[in-house]
């Protein structure tokens, strides 16, 4: 691959979870961050995917193609660019692709299921390299992946999938439950990349972008 160019390398998170953008926070990378506008089923749809890891890998290159093409024209843009980073979350359970629910009652549903049992949840990740240097495209790349974890769903009752409904927590998240959040306390175990439950693998991430020669030790914000 093409050597970097000397500027700080930023990474620009094409997505609107919180937990993503903490978690890259936690790790020391303090990520700039611009919401994709991307109508999920329709791109479903168009591609025509129905396995679980193709929707997410998907999903998440899309994100990442809708964020870069807008970012040269947002506010505070560096002129030197930047790292895309998309992605996106579904669980599967008995071969089936679990998005966010899209009521209550659908959560509610998805948790009496899910109880005592165990899913897959696929998280796609899509990076772009969208960095200038002097003479053009640092190196244009565009690439991905999926990261996979088991999960082990506790053996909950009635009433505490109906409190957890409740708090509107599940209805934001991709297989209605989260890990570092209420809902973690209704997972009993994981197999695999906690940081892929949350919505995005820290190692498959740090794998891609030494792809385009970039270390993930250079994405750390120094600390004072």
């Amino acid at each position: 691959m093409t050597a970097a160019t000397t500027a700080p390398v930023r990474l620009l998170l094409a997505s609107a979870s919180p937990a993503r953008a903490a978690t890259l926070r936690a790790a020391g990378v303090e990520p700039l961050v611009l919401v994709s506008g991307v109508d999920e089923p329709a791109v479903v749809e168009r591609y025509g995917v129905t396995d679980p890891e193709d929707v997410a890998l998907v999903l998440a290159k899309a994100k990442a193609e809708d964020v870069a093409a807008r970012w040269e024209d947002a506010d505070g843009a560096p002129d030197d660019g930047v790292l895309v980073v998309g992605c996106d979350s579904v669980l599967e359970l008995d071969g089936e692709v679990f998005g966010k629910p899209a009521s209550a009652e659908q959560a509610v549903e998805r948790w009496k299921a899910m109880r005592g049992r165990s899913g897959v949840l696929h998280t796609g990740h899509w990076v772009i390299d969208a960095r200038e240097g002097e003479d053009g495209p640092v190196t244009g790349a565009t690439l991905g992946a999926v990261a996979s974890t088991t999960v082990h769903f506790a053996k909950v009752s009635d009433a505490e999938v109906e409190a957890y409904v409740a708090t509107g927590e599940p209805l934001a998240v991709a297989g209605a439950f989260t890990l570092d959040g209420l809902g973690g306390a209704f997972v009993s175990g994981v197999e695999g990349d906690p940081h892929t439950v949350v919505g995005i693998g820290l190692p498959l991430l740090r794998e891609l972008l030494a792809e385009v020669g970039v270390a993930w030790t250079d994405l750390w914000t120094p600390r004072a």
